[in-house]
């Protein structure tokens, strides 16, 4: 495969971002705009967002081709220097060549990691057997290893996120998934800070939490003394942003003003972002 200018030595650098004495955010950029303004706000590296790519198309989580995941991320990383991981979903599906084809359609744009899943995206069934899971991980990886650079691949246990609240379950799947070849481990909608613990000590490959969740509200220190050594935020940057737009329609529709004019990014701060 070709590689982009830079792609070995990002992909390097992300590496070695997850091998820090302290965990390193990763925010979601949901297209070029966001990204460069996060890049200029100081974050080492960035991910894409499923839930916010489908967004972006007025469409639901899980609504999106691969070819509309891939050009998203490509948006992504040619907005900034920065090495980019890409949610991937199930790989896109569900047996394990096409899910390897996956890993290196995300090489050939520029990627420097991404993660699959192990939820199969139907409503019965939500969740692969736990042998098939980790026969398309190990898949995954071994499309990886074969890159001409060090491609991060991140295998996500769905256990929490699609109503199956078993942490020893979810404990076994990161555990076959690690022996499988992952080099990033995440459950994510893990309840607490005792089972985001139990998860780090299960495994001895770094782990990620999404942190940017309504309820638990756990700190980059709490998540540091558990163990996590990546903290994503999903979609929440994305919901942020469109809860900002919300608000000032509301204010328009309710009180005829415009004030929220004064509390966003002035244009010579987008300017500065996208300079």
């Amino acid at each position: 495969m070709s590689m982009s200018p830079g792609q070995s030595e990002k992909a390097i650098g992300f590496r070695a971002l997850h091998e820090l004495p302290e965990p390193f955010v990763i925010p979601n950029p949901w297209d070029a705009a966001s990204a460069r303004m996060l890049a200029s706000l100081g974050f080492k590296a960035l991910a894409t967002s499923s839930a916010a790519a489908a967004w972006v198309l007025g469409r639901r989580d899980g609504a999106i081709t691969r070819e509309e995941a891939l050009a998203n991320a490509k948006l992504i990383v040619e907005a900034t220097t920065l090495p980019v991981s890409a949610d991937l979903e199930n790989g896109y599906a569900d047996d394990p060549a096409t899910v390897a084809e996956t890993i290196c359609m995300a090489a050939e744009i520029g990627l420097a990691g991404g993660s699959i899943e192990d939820s199969t995206r139907q409503d019965t069934h939500s969740i692969y057997n736990m042998t098939h899971a980790a026969e398309r991980v190990a898949a995954a990886a071994e499309a990886a290893r074969a890159l001409p650079f060090p491609f991060v691949l991140t295998a996500r246990a769905e256990n929490f996120v699609r109503g199956r609240k078993d942490l020893d379950d979810t404990i076994r799947r990161l555990q076959a998934y690690e022996k499988a070849g992952a080099d990033v481990l995440f459950a994510p909608g893990l309840p607490d800070i005792r089972a985001i613990r139990a998860v780090c000590a299960a495994i001895s490959k770094p782990v990620n939490v999404m942190a940017a969740v309504a309820g638990p509200g756990f700190s980059i220190r709490e998540l540091s003394e558990a163990g996590v050594r990546r903290i994503s935020t999903g979609g929440a940057l994305y919901r942020a942003a469109l809860n900002g737009a919300f608000e000032a329609c509301r204010e328009i529709q309710q009180s005829g003003t415009f004030g929220f004019a004064n509390r966003v990014l002035s244009s010579a701060q987008m300017a500065g972002f996208l300079r």
